[in-house]
Order: structure tokens, then C-alpha cells, then sequence
């Protein structure tokens, strides 16, 4: 039997590794996108026009290597699943680009400088709850939750839900109803975020034995899971508006925002087009984006705005 073609991903160190393998360990796209979230956190906790800049890079710098080192993490437990996928077969690791070894001791630096960081610098609550959600990530979700049930991103969603809470303990020093509710919305927001992707890439989990919902349940039960996690999360997006958290701007923002992401669902559960599922899936991304852009404006302009409006067409404001 020929055993040349067989992945060895201990004899495929072939070159050395350079800064952008350890930079793709980071997974710098996911972690992007939730210090976006940590930062709206950081500007939402604080007055308008009263931000500490000291706070918003330190805190935005000491959750962002704790993000990126439960990211390195789940890279190494997953390194045998990600060689067998299409989308994730060319990462460091199942290149055989960086050794388990150095990704562990790379991994661990980063976590130890986050911790350290979000202590001496901005305190101590934060640094605990930034080491809770690595953890939470890379080891309960990553090497349990995710291989144990469909449902997993269900459960395991919290770890990443909880940027936006971070970068407001930052700020207060304490766990706030408000900052809570930025992480409910991200929680809401990434079974349909998710599952959309996790459609679209049916056969390469099916490959690996990866327990997701397409591939246990089948693709049109994951298209109706996805609408109901979707009106749940357009429900939760609205709650700020209800809590005197966020006024009216951030409202027809949130209203705009979500009735579009029903028209992607709806094109996913009903249209025949092959990148409907992609389509939905990269428009999540631009929904949370957007959404969260939107109460850092509304936190900024929407007193003027509503000021503006009442002089230029003499209402009454109070």
C-alpha cells in the first residue's frame, strides 16, 4: 500500500515559518470583527466626547490577543479536520507551515500578554472574564461542544458573544444590564451567521465527521432554524431602543438593517441560486458591522439630529 499521498502533519515541516503563518493563526478577519464590537463597547460606557483613549487602545489590544490566541488554539485542535476541508486546508498548520509546538508556545504568549495587559492596565474584571471567553472558545466549545452536538454553536456562541461586554467592563470596572444586551444581540446574531456558512460548506463537514446542523438535520431544517434564530435576533436588536438604551436613529438603523437580512434569508430558504448561502453569510458580517456603527452614531449625533429637526420644522421638543 501507498502511503506517499497520506497527510503526516509531523513530516511536513518543509520551510520556515514566516510572520504571516503566525499572523494567519490569529485569524485576523474573526478578530477584526470583534474588537469592532469591543470598541462600541469601550464608546458606549463612556460619555459622549469624554472617551479615555489609554483605555480604548489597551483594553482594544489586551482582548485582542485574547481573542487571537483562542484562536491559534482552536487551529491546533482542529488541525487534522482543517487539512481534510477545502476552505481551511491551506492554514499554517495543515501546511505543516508552523509546528503544533511553536503554535502552542505562540498561543500561550499571547494569552499570558492578555492577561497582563488587561490587569496592570485596565482591571481586573476584564481580564478575567477575556481569559473565561478564550477558555470558552478554544477549549469548551472547540474540543467538546463542537464535535459533541449540532447545537454547538448554539451553546458555544456565548465565548464569542461577549466582545462588546469587555470593552464596556473596561470602562465601568462592572457587569452592566446594557452592556449584557450587546452580547444577547451578538449571541442571536451568530446561529444564523453560522449556520448560513455552515450550508454552504455541507460536504466538507460531512467529510470531517463534524457534527453540524446541515449535515445531522439536513440543509431545508437548518434554512427554517436559521429564520427562527433571525426573528429572535431582529426582536433582540430592538430591545435597546425599548431600554432608553439607544433613541431613534439607532431604531430605524436596527429596523432597516434586520428587514434586509429577512429578504437574504427568505432569497436563501426559496431561491435555487447556488451562492444564496454564501450571499446570506457574508451579509451577517456587514449586518453586525453596520448595526453596531449604528449606536456609536446614535451615542454621538442623535441628540443633535432630533435638535435639528425640532428647529427646522418648529416642533415642540422636550
Amino acid at each position: 500500500m501507498d502511503n506517499s499521498s497520506a497527510p503526516n502533519l509531523k513530516n511536513e515541516i518543509k520551510q520556515r515559518a514566516s510572520w504571516r503563518d503566525y499572523y494567519a493563526l490569529c485569524k485576523p478577519r474573526v478578530v477584526a470583527l470583534l474588537l469592532l464590537t469591543s470598541v462600541v463597547g469601550v464608546v458606549l460606557a463612556s460619555p459622549p466626547g469624554d472617551i479615555s483613549i489609554f483605555i480604548l487602545v489597551m483594553s482594544t489590544l489586551g482582548i485582542g490577543l485574547g481573542s487571537a490566541a483562542g484562536a491559534a488554539i482552536n487551529q491546533i485542535v482542529e488541525r487534522e479536520s482543517d487539512a481534510g476541508m477545502a476552505r481551511t486546508e491551506n492554514r499554517p498548520l495543515p501546511k505543516g507551515r508552523v509546528s503544533q509546538q511553536n503554535a502552542f508556545i505562540f498561543a500561550m504568549l499571547m494569552a499570558t500578554a492578555s492577561v497582563f495587559v488587561l490587569t496592570v492596565w485596565i482591571n481586573v474584571l476584564t481580564a478575567v472574564l477575556t481569559f473565561a471567553s478564550m477558555i470558552g472558545y478554544a477549549v469548551v466549545y472547540t474540543m467538546y461542544l463542537k464535535k459533541a452536538t449540532p447545537q454547538n454553536i448554539v451553546i458555544g456562541g456565548l465565548a464569542g458573544a461577549t466582545p462588546p461586554l469587555l470593552g464596556w467592563t473596561s470602562v465601568t470596572g462592572s457587569v452592566d444590564p446594557h452592556g449584557l444586551l450587546l452580547v444577547l444581540i451578538i449571541y442571536t446574531w451568530t446561529p444564523p451567521h453560522f449556520w448560513a456558512l455552515a450550508i454552504h460548506r455541507r460536504d466538507d463537514y460531512a467529510k470531517v465527521n463534524l457534527p453540524m446542523l446541515p449535515v445531522t438535520h439536513g440543509i431545508e431544517f437548518t434554512k427554517y432554524s436559521i429564520l427562527g434564530y433571525t426573528i429572535l435576533m431582529f426582536m433582540v436588536t430592538l430591545l435597546p431602543y425599548l431600554a432608553y438604551m439607544r433613541g431613534e436613529l439607532y431604531l430605524v438603523s436596527a429596523v432597516l438593517l434586520g428587514l434586509y437580512f429577512f429578504y437574504k434569508v427568505f432569497m436563501l430558504m426559496f431561491s435555487d441560486k447556488k451562492n444564496a448561502a454564501i450571499s446570506t453569510f457574508v451579509y451577517s458580517i456587514n449586518y453586525l458591522m453596520l448595526l453596531f456603527i449604528a449606536m456609536v452614531a446614535d451615542h454621538y449625533f442623535a441628540g443633535s439630529i432630533s435638535q435639528y429637526l425640532c428647529d427646522s420644522f418648529q416642533f415642540k421638543c422636550y
